[in-house]
């Protein structure tokens, strides 16, 4: 009977302990499981409410990774038409060009990582590939990856030219799209013309007369052009002449072509040779 007394006091005690112990450390374990889920739900509402602000703060980059950006200017072009000029008896053809000014954007938005252009007018493959370079030169610029959005070019030259084509815009595509990439605005007193390579060389363009006459028209106080183009030939005065011939004063020579534009036109002129040269003269300070 002592042995039977010993074991029922035994299992009395050890019921009690057990009694204890989830009395008090299983609210315990409760306590501490409620209070990490608290702490995960204000982590979570605080990452939210950061997300939002850096969201509002950075607006280059979207939810979805994609960069977010858009940047406009006016570009100066070229036009070429044939015009029937008449000299003495005889009726003469001769090519003359004229100076315009295009508007051209990029938007870059999340997407594919695609190069995109829509102009008004009709364009050129000469023009896509270039639009391909600049975006090309931009990111390796700026470091951005872009594959997981697509830049967008919009050219609009009314009804100024028929087509648009050629490279001679591609310095300021890239200046465009590292304007969009980076949220650096740029200055809009200026404009600028050349072609641009792999490696962000600004090369030699045509028609920097009439370029810089239709920058000068349209309020452009700077005029941006290839380091290889500060030679150029001013247009020959032509004398009226007999039959089909006319006779020019005298050859031309080439002469500066910051000094022949800045006297005959009223436009500064700045050569630059790099993008790094263009970015330098036209990208502000970020707001």
């Amino acid at each position: 009977m002592k042995i039977t007394q010993v074991i029922t006091v035994l299992l009395m005690v050890s019921i009690c302990v057990n009694v204890f112990f989830l009395s008090f450390y299983v609210p315990s374990d409760q306590n501490r499981i409620s209070g990490l889920i608290s702490q995960i739900n204000n982590l979570t509402a605080n990452n939210t409410q950061l997300q939002s602000k850096v969201d509002q703060t950075t607006p280059g980059i979207s939810s979805t990774g994609g960069i977010v950006g858009y940047a406009s200017l006016q570009a100066p072009a070229v036009s070429q038409t044939v015009q029937m000029v008449n000299r003495g008896r005889y009726i003469a053809q001769t090519l003359v060009q004229k100076g315009s000014i295009m508007n051209i954007s990029v938007e870059i938005a999340p997407g594919k990582g695609r190069v995109l252009v829509q102009t008004k007018p009709l364009m050129g493959v000469v023009f896509q590939d270039a639009a391909n370079t600049a975006v090309a030169v931009a990111r390796n610029k700026t470091g951005v990856d872009l594959s997981n959005s697509d830049v967008i070019f919009s050219i609009d030259s009314g009804d100024k030219i028929s087509e648009v084509d050629g490279p001679s815009a591609g310095a300021l595509m890239t200046l465009l799209t590292i304007s969009a990439i980076d949220r650096h605005p740029i200055d809009q007193r200026l404009t600028l013309t050349g072609t641009i390579d792999g490696n962000g060389h600004i090369g030699a363009i045509g028609g920097v007369i009439a370029k810089a006459t239709a920058a000068k028209e349209n309020g452009k106080t700077l005029f941006m052009i290839p380091g290889e183009n500060q030679l150029i030939t001013p247009p020959v005065p032509l004398m009226a002449g007999t039959g089909i011939f006319s006779v020019a004063q005298q050859p031309q020579q080439q002469v500066s072509a910051s000094d022949y534009i800045e006297k005959n036109i009223g436009i500064n002129i700045t050569y630059v040779n790099t993008i790094d040269d263009v970015i330098a003269a036209a990208l502000k300070p970020s707001k």
